[in-house]
């Protein structure tokens, strides 16, 4: 699902990555009632990891995001994400892609896209409980959709005050 909103910031003053690995946990749960916590670390490889817990009904989600793209107008983050649900613990691939381009130039679209992938983990979860693929995946779409469409705004409105932060720090 691919989510927009408007970012009333220069696009130079943007850097999504920074803004990313230094967002304040307050700040994070400010952007939608789902989010419950988020934290910051490294992989084993030494790239920067972003930890993120949601809740999506009943199932508590917790991301791994290892940063696989990261330029100061997009990151694309990647995680094998677990699903702690009322029946069992599962995984599912999960894929965050942030990017930002030029309205004006004073203005950016901000583009917030979440995919999310079965893992072999999930199908065999999915089996155990007698859960059809097409019946979760509809499920797990209309969260997925609401909560990217209602955070989108807030998350364009984060990255822009951390832009009008970093432009005011840099003159």
């Amino acid at each position: 699902m691919v989510e927009r909103a408007q970012a009333n910031a220069p696009i130079q003053a943007i850097d999504i990555p920074n803004w990313c690995f230094s967002l304040p946990e307050d700040e994070y749960r400010a952007c939608s009632p789902d989010h419950i916590a988020a934290g910051f670390t490294t992989a084993l490889d030494g790239r920067r990891m972003s930890i993120h817990v949601a809740a999506a009904g009943k199932t508590l989600l917790v991301h791994h995001y290892v940063e696989t793209v990261h330029r100061s107008d997009r990151l694309i983050l990647k995680s094998v994400s677990e699903m702690f649900t009322p029946s069992g613990r599962t995984t599912i691939d999960t894929e965050w892609d942030l990017s930002v381009t030029v309205v004006d130039n004073r203005r950016c679209e901000f583009t917030n896209r979440l995919r999310s992938r079965a893992t072999d983990d999930f199908l065999a979860y999915l089996a155990r409980e007698g859960i059809s693929f097409d019946q979760i995946r509809s499920q797990q779409q209309l969260w997925c959709t609401a909560h990217n469409t209602a955070r989108t705004p807030s998350l364009a409105a984060s990255i822009e005050r951390a832009a009008l932060i970093n432009g005011i720090l840099n003159k």
